[in-house]
């Protein structure tokens, strides 16, 4: 098993090495992989995991869960590379879909009991301030748990769009919704978490931007 837990593919047979110069893309390495490449694998795992990791530890505060949703995806990721339609749609579209859907799947479980919500800390920047980065840590904290109050789709669009970066557009294709409905789902989520976080600016050092 590869580091950090994550079954990256099928380890048998000599590892093919990835020309240098320009990076390809995540469609090129998931077809290099289907064809046997398994360098190919470890590029895409180590582009890919962490982003299914950071969106299901947002979506299900749990560390654990987290670490067991994103080895799923990426292993649907590789059983589903044969069949892998270039042109048709991204590779990261493809897997913040399947992650999202998987996180569903645990939540629609855990209904009717409380949520577990473990520390999801923000990795400390090493140049900073041991008072720094406890003001991070309760930064961190605080977004998780204001996150956890949101209904689903909210906290996923807000997930994808601010935690994420994603565009618009590409929400809704991962969603499968339209663009408007992304843009009021980040807006009615945005301010519900405004307004969750409100009493606690001068705590957590915000500004009133």
């Amino acid at each position: 098993m590869p580091e950090g837990g994550f079954i990256s593919a099928d380890q048998r047979g000599p590892a093919a090495v990835i020309p240098t110069g320009v990076a390809p893309s995540d469609d090129a390495l998931l077809v290099l992989f289907a064809n046997g490449e398994q360098a190919a694998a470890r590029e895409l795992t180590e582009r890919l995991a962490p982003r299914a990791l950071g969106v299901a530890m947002r979506v299900l505060g749990d560390r654990a869960e987290a670490e067991d949703v994103a080895q799923e995806a990426m292993m649907r990721l590789w059983r589903m590379a044969p069949d892998w339609q270039t042109g048709k749609a991204k590779v990261s579209t493809w897997l913040y879909r399947v992650t999202l859907n998987l996180c569903l799947d645990i939540k629609r479980r855990r209904r009717g009991g409380m949520a577990r919500l473990d520390d999801v800390p923000d990795p400390p920047d090493p140049g900073e301030s041991a008072a720094e980065h406890l003001q991070q840590t309760a930064r961190a904290d605080a977004l998780q748990a204001a996150l956890e109050t949101l209904p689903d789709r909210q906290r996923e669009a807000v997930v994808l769009r601010h935690l994420e970066g994603l565009s618009n557009p590409e929400i809704a294709e991962i969603m499968e919704i339209s663009t408007e409905a992304v843009e009021s789902l980040t807006a009615r989520g945005k301010r519900a978490l405004s307004r969750e976080l409100a009493g606690r600016k001068d705590e957590l050092g915000y500004s009133d931007d």
